[in-house]
């Protein structure tokens, strides 16, 4: 996802949402570290933002594209202090700034890593840190991992197939908000439905539920098998995995998937008048 005008719409909320002393003092450790290129002073203003900037909302200025992603992550106003740090750091000098901007993963306490990972969308050249963003996924703290997995348009935008595999599952594994994870529809793809079929054997075997949520990839990518499962689904006694099943079938380009929901008709007529979607399955 990208954003127009990042630069002048972080400032326009720096203005409207910090006191003028706090603004004075980061412009003067901006300046500071810019010109004397010092990744010490980089790293020790990033901290101590949290004694000059309280966590408090912030005053948004526009209703924009970049509005909405801010508000989705739910932005207080020291996030925004230090992500408009690093933006008009790697502004300064990208080509100096990158690598110890990237370096933050390794010195930055967790709620400095989580503000790190939810904006890294923002920063110039974002696609430079994708494998800070990849190895935040083996983070063993659930508050981390769901920084860069929910909410966040950059795995979609800049991980591989096999990254955003491997984000989708640990989600699943450690129960995260599934329903937060953006673009699953775009990144859903065959190796992703393969496991998630295997794994819903697995749980079935064990007669474990399975949160419905998880089917959601493999809608455009039903084969024989996936098939199978969806008839499982929509045969269950769980009126939820009906209606995963059917809304695996409604958003497939399969002729099959089409006329086995025909067999549904209560279900698909709901899909059909708005009133089951995605988004309200669990409701």
């Amino acid at each position: 996802m990208e954003f127009n005008n990042t630069p002048e719409q972080l400032n326009a909320f720096v203005n409207a949402s910090l006191n003028a002393d706090a603004k004075d003092w980061i412009l003067s450790k901006i300046q500071l570290i810019t010109e004397n290129k010092s990744t010490k002073d980089l790293y020790i203003t990033y901290t101590l933002l949290a004694t000059k900037v309280a966590s408090e909302p912030v005053q948004f200025t526009s209703d924009s594209k970049l509005f909405f992603f801010l508000v989705s992550q739910e932005m207080n106003t020291l996030q925004l202090a230090r992500i408009f740090l690093l933006v008009k750091t790697l502004e300064a000098d990208n080509d100096f700034f990158k690598v110890k901007v990237a370096n933050l993963i390794q010195v930055a306490d967790k709620t400095e890593l989580e503000t790190f990972l939810k904006f890294l969308v923002l920063l110039p050249n974002a696609g430079d840190y994708k494998t800070v963003a990849v190895d935040a996924l083996r983070t063993n703290i659930t508050s981390v991992f769901n920084a860069i997995a929910l909410n966040n348009p950059y795995p979609a935008a800049y991980f591989n197939e096999q990254q955003w595999n491997q984000m989708y599952l640990k989600a699943v594994f450690i129960e995260s908000d599934l329903s937060g994870i953006l673009n699953v529809d775009n990144r859903g793809n065959d190796d992703l439905s393969r496991i998630i079929s295997d794994y819903a054997h697995e749980r079935w075997a064990a007669s474990r539920k399975i949160n419905p949520l998880f089917w959601r990839p493999v809608a455009k990518h039903l084969n024989e098998k996936l098939l199978k499962d969806m008839q499982r689904l929509l045969d269950s006694d769980d009126v939820v995995e009906n209606k995963a099943g059917a809304l695996c079938c409604y958003y497939s380009d399969k002729a099959e998937a089409k006329e086995l929901l025909n067999g549904y008709p209560k279900v698909l007529s709901k899909i059909n008048e708005g009133i089951l979607s995605w988004e309200n399955i669990i409701n």
